[in-house]
This record gives C-alpha cells, structure tokens and sequence, in this order.
C-alpha cells in the first residue's frame, strides 16, 4: 500500500498507509496531562472515509496499541506478529459481516500492569491511580479528541473498548464502570486472576442491581506457557456472572478448546521457530489474531443499511 504524509487537525505530521478498498492507517502522539508525556496512537480509518463524507463510525479502542495493527510488522510480541485488525476488519466489513468502524489503539506503557488491572486508591489516598489515569486519558482526553476531529457516533451504543490479557481486564472494568461511555467490551484471554481476582470475587459477584447496558464478548484457550488454562475457568464464571447480571444474548463466551496441530500451523503463515510454543499455549497476539473476528462481529454486528 502506498504511505504518504499528511497534517491531520491533531496539529501532527503523521504518516498514513491508505489503499482502496483498504482502510488507512495514522501514527501520532497525544499529549496527556494524566502522564505527563505523549501517548502513541495507531488510528484505521475505514475504506469508504474518504469517500462518503457525510458518513459517521462507531468506534472500537484497543489496548495495547501498538501490536494490534497489520503495520506492526510480523515479528512483533516476540514473534507472534501483530492481530492485524485492519486487515481482519478490511475483509469483514467488505463481506457484509459487520460494519465499517473507526479503531483507535493506544500504545501501553512501562506501567502496564498498573494501567490495566483496575485498581482504585484507598478512600485515604492523595493521588489516583495508575488505571484511574489511564481511564481518565480514554474518557476526559483521547475520546473527545476523537470525536471532535473524526466522524464518529459518539454514543454509548456504537463505542466498545476492546483488549487481551491485562488489556481484556482493563476493557471490561472501564465498561462495567463507565457504560454511560462505552457500550461493549471484548476481553481475549482475559488475565481475571490478578489483584486477587478482585474484579469476579468482589465486583462481579457483589453486585444485585439492575441489569448494566453493555454488551461483552469473552474467550480463552486452555493452556498458557505458564502450564495454566489460560485463564478458562475464571473467563466461564465471569461470563457466567455477567449473564446473571445482563441478558443473556448480552455476553457472548467462546473457548478455542483446542491448540492448532503442526500441519494446521502451516497454513497459517505462523514462523516455524514459534510452531512448538503455538502448541502449548494460546496466550498471544497469533491466537488472538485468529479469534478477534469473533469479537468484531459480535460487537459490529452488520448494519441494516449504511
């Protein structure tokens, strides 16, 4: 795909990947007076974007931005290459499978863990939280910038927040909280046993109160290269509690029960060097490539009529 330059409203020189009927890709930096410093943003714009300009987008924002993008390169995340979520959501929407979105992902930082666990200061505590500032940066910070300088659908309805791991915790405690922003969730290989499983044990099952408008998407494997399950069994009882709470065509959960064998390895495009590992656990950015149209589609459903 050809790449040029362009001055986007951000005030950035920032360099876009476009192609019809592809989708383009931004890179920039956003200031935010949470951190201090810049935070990089990967943003896809979809194909029709410059041709339909009356046309506004629902939104997906990604955790652990900076492998989720096909220009991440195939040798990221150790190997693993990127989701290439561009690409997956290139091929959805032109098959008719779900709608064209605009996706923007923020890059993580030295303070991951803190950033991601959800995690709230004490009632004695001077300063927030290391979530609570990323929380503020998606809501107070990056969002309105979004909204004001792309075409969006900025209501709760057609805004979903998406991640693994950590990044999957951190989706699902920002669209518990904060609904009134965001309206699903998708949670891949969701890490669910860290803060001693603070979100299930004293969130999730705490709560009786009236149903949560969200919508949440949750996998697994069931096995992760520290000889877990890859978080299986604490992703069913959270979707189970999740459909306590939500109706249950609200929560959609999918075990990939199964690693890929080496001759399904081979179609892939999977380096060879990582086949062994591939067998032994799905907790990484190659299976979560390969279950992310799950999400997509369940989160984007195809639209009616543009």
């Amino acid at each position: 795909m050809k790449k040029i330059l362009a001055a986007f409203s951000l005030g950035l020189l920032v360099q876009v990947t476009a192609g019809s009927p592809t989708g383009s890709l931004i890179e920039m930096n956003l200031p935010s007076k949470f951190f201090n410093w810049n935070r990089g943003l990967h943003i896809y714009l979809p194909p029709s974007y410059s041709t339909k300009p009356q046309r506004r987008y629902p939104v997906l924002y990604l955790q652990d931005g900076q492998n989720v993008f096909s220009s991440a390169g195939t040798n990221c995340a150790f190997g693993w290459g990127s989701w290439a979520l561009d690409k997956t959501v290139d091929e959805l929407s032109r098959a008719g499978k779900m709608q064209e979105i605009i996706m923007v992902a923020a890059d993580n930082s030295f303070a991951r863990y803190e950033e991601y666990c959800g995690r709230h200061h004490a009632a004695n505590a001077a300063t927030n939280t290391a979530f609570e500032n990323y929380s503020a940066f998606l809501i107070a910070e990056l969002k309105p910038r979004i909204d004001r300088d792309y075409r969006t659908l900025p209501d709760p309805a057609n805004i979903c927040v998406m991640g693994s791991s950590m990044g999957g915790i951190c989706s699902l405690v920002l669209v518990w909280e904060r609904p009134d922003i965001f309206g699903g969730a998708a949670s891949l290989s969701g890490a669910f046993m860290v803060e001693q499983t603070n979100f299930l044990y004293r969130v999730l099952k705490n709560y009786h109160g009236k149903p949560k408008p969200f919508r949440a998407y949750l996998d697994s494997g069931v096995v992760d290269f520290t000889g877990g399950d890859d978080g299986h069994a604490l992703t069913e009882q959270v979707a189970a509690e999740l459909r306590r709470i939500n109706p249950a065509d609200a929560v959609k959960l999918f075990v990939d029960a199964k690693p890929l064998t080496p001759t399904e390895l081979e179609q892939t495009g999977l380096r060879r060097d990582k086949w062994s590992e591939a067998q032994t656990s799905q907790h990484n950015e190659f299976y979560w490539r390969l279950r992310a149209w799950r999400a997509l589609t369940f989160l984007f459903p195809s639209a009616k009529s543009d």
